[in-house]
């Protein structure tokens, strides 16, 4: 639906085409609603979905297309029936802005997984019929039910990664109990969601294996994460001497993996959690029923989840290891990200770049 011309109220960073180039865009966002919350965004986190809808990757991109769903910044103001938030609050948005509210699993907090389908945080059909635009904007008016308290203590900037990456490796963690003190974890890729992987494992006391493909990442693996172990994945002898040695691993990576290599190292029992896209998963039946495993997928997580798992890095001090960038690097970072370029995660200082 386009706006009238020159009364758009909302200033943002838009790709018009799967070039995915992102250049200056004004559009109007909605009136607040009595169950509404307008945002004036600070910072927003850059994401692999950033790169994946600005280019088309998924075939379904609707330009101009706003990206960014790691969304953090002020109550700006507030509709009358809101009781959570007040205005000048901190506040965060995730991956989705809206679900149907009524089905099982918007009733348990679990609305990513609402049956109808959550409305995506940018470039999904919100429920007026509009595509919804996402937090390389200046500000954002969301439901109050998918918007998350920031404790005043944390850092905005920092909490930007917790609302995808954070939440995604977080959920999974949670749903298969990989926060018992003494288990062992093997983490796959070392990005934004494996370093934040490795930082709730060592704050559950679990012990933790990173596997890489690139040698580069040892020292910052074991010193600066403090995993507690390194495995150069293409080293046979290596992947060999971990067999049967870990309880859970957690599949970050979207390039493709020798799965039954991988199911090897997991004890009786254990699970591989993948929440990366690799473009297929392909194993000998053999390499789960023999020792009881699983695999199983997810993606970022409920309402209720993010909700405990912000407060969990605010009382821990769990902060993403961040490069604060202004708007006008968007392209640069989309770049770098794609060449994995960052340790480990990109944040958009939109309060103080973008004008």
């Amino acid at each position: 639906m386009t706006s009238d011309v020159g009364n758009e109220n909302c200033l943002g960073w838009a790709a018009r085409d799967p070039s995915g180039f992102l250049s200056p865009y004004k559009f109007n966002r909605r009136d607040v609603g009595v169950d509404d919350i307008s945002i004036t965004i600070t910072h927003c986190g850059v994401c692999y979905a950033d790169v994946s809808w600005t280019r088309n990757k998924q075939g379904h991109s609707k330009y101009p297309l706003v990206p960014g769903h790691e969304i953090v910044g002020l109550v700006k103001s507030v509709g009358s029936n809101v009781q959570r938030f007040k205005i000048g609050d901190h506040i965060g948005v995730g991956t989705y802005v809206n679900s149907c509210r009524v089905c099982e699993y918007c009733n348990d907090g679990l609305e990513v997984q609402c049956s109808k389908g959550a409305v995506l945080t940018f470039d999904g059909i919100d429920t007026d019929g509009t595509v919804t635009k996402g937090g390389y904007s200046s500000h954002i008016v969301v439901h109050e039910r998918y918007c998350f308290k920031i404790p005043q203590n944390y850092p905005l900037a920092s909490a930007a990664p917790l609302l995808c990456a954070g939440i995604t490796v977080w959920t999974p963690m949670m749903g298969h109990k990989m926060n018992q003190p003494g288990k062992s974890l093997g983490v796959i890729g070392l990005g934004g969601l494996g370093h934040m992987a490795v930082k709730f494992a060592k704050s559950f006391g679990l012990k933790v294996s990173v596997f890489s493909t690139s040698v580069s990442k040892k020292d910052e693996a074991l010193n600066l994460l403090k995993a507690d172990n390194f495995i150069i994945s293409s080293n046979q002898e290596e992947m060999k001497a971990m067999e049967k040695s870990l309880d859970f691993i957690i599949n970050t990576a979207s390039g493709d993996i020798p799965f039954d290599q991988y199911l090897s190292l997991l004890k009786s029992g254990g699970v591989l959690a993948l929440v990366g896209f690799p473009s297929e998963v392909k194993f000998h039946p053999a390499s789960l029923n023999l020792g009881m495993k699983s695999i199983s997928g997810s993606i970022t997580g409920g309402t209720k989840q993010t909700q405990e798992m912000l407060n969990y890095c605010a009382s821990h001090e769990i902060y993403p290891n961040i490069e604060i960038v202004p708007i006008q690097y968007a392209n640069e970072a989309l770049e770098r990200l794609i060449k994995k370029d960052i340790k480990y995660r990109f944040v958009i200082d939109i309060a103080n770049s973008l004008k």
